[in-house]
Formats: structure tokens, C-alpha cells, sequence
């Protein structure tokens, strides 16, 4: 794992997200906190970018975070549910704050 891998690894935990173990999704990490989750693309070791947020719902699987007209939703393929205002802006803080890691540029080196 790279030295900037490692260093976003560092920074996301600081900010008390967490890695998912997801057996059978090589293609994707999953980040987890207070039960809603950002899937960010895998590249190699390293971190691609970061999807929508939302949600896993039991017998569902991920439910992304959408807003229609008539509010905050949590939408799966079979189904979706009403998302509170908190709930909202909780997972939205949460792909909010992920991003801003994954974007961030590495310190310059001193020499």
C-alpha cells in the first residue's frame, strides 16, 4: 500500500469512518458511519471516487440517498424508503467529509 494510501487511511479514520470487510466486491471499498456508507471505486490499493451516499438496508442492499421533489429518499433497486432530515444530512456530511480525503493533494515533500 502507498505511503498516500496509507496517510488517507489515517485521516478517514480521524474523522471515525470506517472500511467494511465486503466479501464478492473487488471492484469497490465500502465506508461506513453511524449506518450510512460511501462506495468509492478501487484502483489497484488505492481509492478511486467516492459514489453517492445512502445506505444498507437489509434484504435490499445498498439504498443510494436521492432527492425528489417530495424530499430525501433512500432508494434500492426494489424499493425505497422516506429518508429523515438527519438521516440526509447525516450521509451527506459523511460523502462530504470522504471526498474531501480522497481529493486532497499529498504534502510536498521536504528535503
Amino acid at each position: 500500500m502507498s505511503p498516500e494510501t496509507l496517510r488517507q487511511l489515517e485521516r478517514i479514520a480521524e474523522l471515525g469512518i470506517g472500511l467494511i470487510p465486503a466479501a464478492g466486491v473487488g471492484s469497490h471499498f465500502l465506508f461506513e458511519r453511524g449506518g450510512f456508507v460511501v462506495v468509492v471505486e478501487r484502483r489497484g490499493e488505492a481509492f478511486g471516487r467516492a459514489g453517492s451516499p445512502g445506505k444498507l438496508v437489509e434484504g435490499h442492499g445498498f439504498a443510494a440517498l436521492v432527492r425528489r421533489d417530495d424530499g430525501d429518499w433512500f432508494v434500492a433497486r426494489d424499493g425505497r424508503w422516506p429518508a429523515a432530515p438527519e438521516e440526509a444530512e447525516s450521509a451527506r456530511r459523511l460523502f462530504t467529509e470522504l471526498k474531501a480525503v480522497l481529493e486532497s493533494q499529498p504534502a510536498p515533500e521536504t528535503s
